[in-house]
């Protein structure tokens, strides 16, 4: 029995294939590569020593993504594919509504058909929208402030329909913070396309002299320093997170979201200070208007994923910082840069 892990080839969903690899679970990867690169997987594939199906395949192309619930033995599925940029979100909501939502129901109604009911959901923390106090526990209220956000409480609420039209399901939610760092080996990290949308690449793309200076959205925030503060996970300790799901939602029905961040939070300028001293690099920086759609802070209680999964994180702030200087210099072009894959660890 094998797991689909759609969008796989991106920052999120190429870690934790490593870490469904290294814990001997079969994988296939599904992905279009619309915010990826192929060359992640290789790195996997080297990175564990093991080979694995990869399929180029659009998730709105349900006949497409039918061939691969035929040709293979799926036990469940972990669905990261998805457009996720929240600025991109405003400006043209429904492409995001068509690509996230419908993905997700074509894929439902495929794993429905071949009666593989066992899913773990890429949520986010943006469902929270802007909480009216922090940290945020899995009952706050729900609430989202941009079309990306919607997208995926929408799609919460269509998993708690289909638990409720077919208990045989056992699906979790899993609300992410604000992922950042890379594997430690400097092979895969995150890589955006064009200027980067979230902090981390930002600042790790003007430690290189890719861009001039960071923009600080806003200093006007009632937390410490003015800036907006955040929940940031180490990636690895996020990809066990969905190791340790994954193994709740094989032995047990049910639909749960989770909370998936340290429950610490840090101002951009904290992260800031901590990747200069990590990284010996200055980052210059201007203060630049607020965002629409932008809270003030956002941090998680992950009391739940912890009682129920087993799941903590391990990694510190330095940690996170140091991993993502080390990928950001061994691929400097991300994925293009080949010098860093031939040379190895």
């Amino acid at each position: 029995m094998t797991i689909l892990v759609t969008g796989g080839a991106g920052f999120i969903g190429s870690h934790t294939c490593v870490e469904l690899l290294n814990s001997n679970h079969e994988i296939i990867v599904l992905d279009n590569y619309s915010n990826s690169n192929i060359e992640s997987l290789n790195r996997v594939k080297r990175l564990t020593g093991k080979d694995f199906k990869v399929y180029e395949v659009d998730l709105l192309d349900k006949e497409k993504v039918e061939e691969v619930f035929k040709e293979n033995s799926i036990e469940a599925v972990i669905h990261f594919a998805g457009l996720k940029a929240v600025g991109e979100s405003v400006e043209k909501p429904i492409y995001y509504y068509q690509n996230n939502i419908m993905g997700t129901l074509i894929l439902t109604e495929l794993m429905q058909k071949y009666c593989v009911h066992n899913l773990v959901f890429s949520s986010s923390a943006t469902v929270y929208g802007d909480p009216k106090e922090v940290p945020i526990s899995e009952d706050s209220p729900l609430y989202a402030t941009n079309p990306y956000g919607r997208t995926k409480l929408m799609i919460e609420e269509i998993l708690r329909d289909l638990y409720v039209s077919n208990n045989n399901w056992s699906i979790a939610s899993l609300r992410y913070f604000n992922p950042i760092g890379a594997h430690e080996s400097g092979l895969i990290g995150e890589d955006p396309k064009g200027i980067p949308n979230n902090l981390m690449p930002y600042i790790t793309h003007v430690a290189t002299g890719k861009l001039t200076e960071l923009n600080v959205f806003g200093n006007d925030y009632s937390t410490p320093d003015g800036t907006g503060v955040r929940d940031y996970i180490h990636v690895v300790d996020l990809a066990k997170g969905h190791i340790k799901s994954l193994g709740k939602v094989l032995s047990t029905k049910g639909i749960e979201a989770y909370n998936l961040g340290t429950g610490q939070g840090y101002s951009v300028l904290e992260l800031v200070d901590a990747f200069e001293k990590a990284s010996g690099q200055k980052i210059p920086y201007k203060i630049a208007p607020r965002r629409s759609g932008d809270i003030a802070e956002c941090y998680a209680d992950p009391a739940k994923a912890e009682r129920e999964l087993g799941w903590t994180t391990v990694k510190s702030l330095e940690e996170m910082c140091i991993d993502s200087w080390r990928w950001q210099k061994k691929n400097p072009d991300g994925y293009l840069t080949k010098a860093a894959y031939m040379s190895g660890h």
